[in-house]
């Protein structure tokens, strides 16, 4: 685990996405049975949750910068290739906390402060209600604004 700073100066503990994160829980006889033992939660389930959770939002029109939604598109035709939810997202899990990043294309036309401020707040909202961490940083980079007719003219271009 390594100590890290995020821009408003407070340290959290976070490890890399493929570590996972324990969530202590309660023992003896007292202790209700839902609790007794230990969870751990994978970092690729949280980059999944930020994933879908983004996704979700109006405005967002994909995840992932030019070159990583082009090889997610072919790797998306080779059967067992996956799906791609994670491409674009970068998560950081520790014991407690958890801290995002995700490259974002918007649609053209929309607000990009108010589909920032709709991801960030969809983000923590999923991730803190499905695995109990507390999300201490949402970073979006918006890498691009899709405009309709550049998929038209794309298409325009091909051979049949």
């Amino acid at each position: 685990m390594t100590e890290t700073t995020n821009r408003s100066g407070v340290g959290h503990d976070v490890t890399s996405a493929g570590a996972g994160t324990t969530l202590p829980g309660r023992s003896g006889v007292d202790a209700p049975a839902e609790s007794r033992g230990k969870t751990t939660i994978a970092g690729t389930v949280v980059a999944k949750i930020v994933g879908m959770a983004a996704r979700e939002v109006p405005g967002v029109h994909n995840l992932g910068a030019g070159v990583a939604r082009a090889l997610g598109a072919v790797r998306g035709r080779v059967p067992g290739g996956g799906t791609g939810v994670t491409r674009g997202v970068k998560v950081e899990v520790g014991e407690r906390q958890a801290a995002a990043d995700l490259v974002v294309v918007v649609d053209y036309g929309v607000s990009i402060v108010d589909v920032a401020g709709d991801v960030r707040s969809n983000v923590i909202a999923a991730v803190e209600r499905m695995t109990g961490l507390e999300v201490v940083e949402v970073n979006l980079t918006i890498d691009d604004v899709y405009l309709p007719e550049e998929e038209s003219e794309a298409e325009e271009g091909r051979v049949s």
